[in-house]
């Protein structure tokens, strides 16, 4: 199946996968993977995608034992030598606590060396692990996310970059470098339920990612509306400003057999953040079967019904695309293989006919 970057006439929306690079133990085997295992399968993954069609794939940031990609760059950039036509994004930078200037740079150089095909979603993080790590206070995080998303909008506009705000060494007349092969790279904010967050993205005239992962998807309107607002407000047109929406799920041929494989993985997924304060009770099967219900958000089932889950986000608040991690707890390279090719030969045909009657 060809792969058309970027276009949404060919398509409904687009899709992507996206990863985490989690390190978990095999519920089966009671191993744990190694880093270098994963790290090589989260390339194969990435060739998958791209052969079977789909547009996006993303890595996310992590910086904990368990978790084997720090630096979402690095990894993109492994993963553009091997692949052809898929768009290469994070998911997300955490640029609450990441400098602007180098997240650019590395950016742009991954740009460069995939022909083109690079996009940067940003968030505030969800998680506390950077912010001591990377010298940040945490009751700051808001105040510099936005800070830092309005000097990378610059250093994307310009090659001379003169700037100053309040959280980093001021800026005058600096040669940023070097500039990516596409005109801007592609900015993207991530969002998991602040509507002030959703507000900033549409000032800044940015795409909107909103991390929905269990629930009604209806319940996440509020955000676009504050999204779409903003940009009104800034003077940005509707279709200048994109929604995207990342998700947990597996896709089998059926929904007893989606429910079955993943549930082991996912289960253990959940287990692993038992850190802090982030104490999760254990997942039982009867609690997975109903996070994954015909009316929820979670996109475990068969083709058809992940394909009436996303149709169901396009007519709520106009989805654009959509990005899927199917990898949550090890699930193994073979399964997820099995998931791509269906979210590329099944599940896609069935959004098209229903969103433009393809």
């Amino acid at each position: 199946m060809e792969a058309e970057r970027g276009n949404l006439t060919r398509h409904a929306i687009q899709f992507g996968i996206y990863t985490l690079g989690d390190l978990a133990r095999n519920p089966r085997t009671g191993e744990w993977m190694a880093p270098r295992q994963r790290l090589q399968e989260l390339i194969e993954a990435a060739k998958l995608a791209d052969e079977a069609g789909i547009e996006l794939f993303g890595v996310g940031e992590h910086h904990r034992l368990d978790f084997a990609v720090s630096s979402p760059p690095v990894v993109l950039a492994a993963i553009a030598q091997a692949t052809k036509r898929i768009r290469l994004t994070s998911a997300t930078t955490v640029l609450s606590t990441a400098d602007p200037v180098r997240v650019f740079e590395d950016f742009a150089t991954l740009d460069l060396l995939s022909d083109g095909r690079a996009e940067i979603i940003s968030s505030r993080g969800a998680f506390l692990e950077p912010f001591p790590l990377f010298g940040y206070k945490l009751e700051q995080h808001e105040e510099v996310f936005a800070e830092h998303i309005r000097l990378l909008q610059l250093l994307n506009e310009k090659e001379r970059v003169t700037w100053e705000g309040r959280h980093r060494t001021a800026i005058k007349q600096a040669e940023i470098a070097p500039r990516p092969l596409q005109e801007r790279l592609p900015l993207w904010i991530g969002v998991g339920g602040t509507e002030a967050t959703a507000a900033l993205a549409g000032s800044c005239g940015t795409g909107l990612v909103m991390a929905i992962l269990k629930g009604d998807s209806a319940a996440y309107k509020p955000l676009v509306e504050a999204y779409r607002t903003a940009g009104q407000q800034a003077g940005y047109k509707n279709e200048s400003l994109p929604v995207g929406v990342t998700g947990h799920g597996y896709i089998a041929k059926s929904a007893e057999q989606a429910i079955d494989e993943f549930y082991p993985y996912y289960a253990h997924y959940k287990e692993q953040f038992k850190r802090g304060d982030r104490v999760f009770e254990p997942l039982t099967k009867d609690a997975f079967m109903e996070l994954a219900a015909p009316h929820t958000a979670f996109m475990v089932g068969s083709p058809e019904q992940v394909a009436e889950k996303i149709v169901r986000m396009h007519e709520q608040y106009g989805l654009t695309r959509y990005m899927l991690q199917m990898d949550v707890g090890g699930v193994p390279l073979s399964k997820l293989a099995q998931a791509i090719e269906l979210l590329a030969l099944k599940v896609r045909p069935l959004v098209d006919r229903a969103i433009v009657g393809q």
